[in-house]
């Protein structure tokens, strides 16, 4: 949350969808993480029907007021870690090396 325009974030079971652990506030944190758990599913889904041998680093949606920034965990390959930041205040490269080190960083 010390990242310029960061509005939330939380930590997510990619494998049920359950909120682990969040901070901020503005949108409901447990149905963000059961809507952005299917993202994460679906773009797995859509990477092994294409075949690519690969991994995600971070899923980017942009609003038209928001940036949210989903990162799969470094040392948890179940979690997720998602970021809602406010697009007018937030310096997107910054949040993105932030959301590295933080994944990089914490301990599950």
């Amino acid at each position: 949350m010390s990242v310029d325009g960061a509005l939330a974030c939380a930590v997510v079971d990619y494998s049920s969808g359950m909120l682990l652990g969040a901070a901020g506030g503005g949108i409901d944190l447990e149905l963000a993480a059961g809507g952005n758990t299917e993202v994460m599913r679906s773009k797995v889904k859509t990477m092994q029907m294409l075949g690519l041998d690969d991994a995600i680093e971070d899923i980017l949606i942009t609003l038209g007021k928001q940036y949210h920034l989903i990162r799969p965990l470094a040392k948890s390959s179940d979690l997720f870690a998602y970021y809602v930041l406010d697009k007018s205040k937030a310096n997107l490269a910054l949040a993105r090396r932030k959301l590295v080190d933080v994944g990089d960083a914490l301990e599950v």
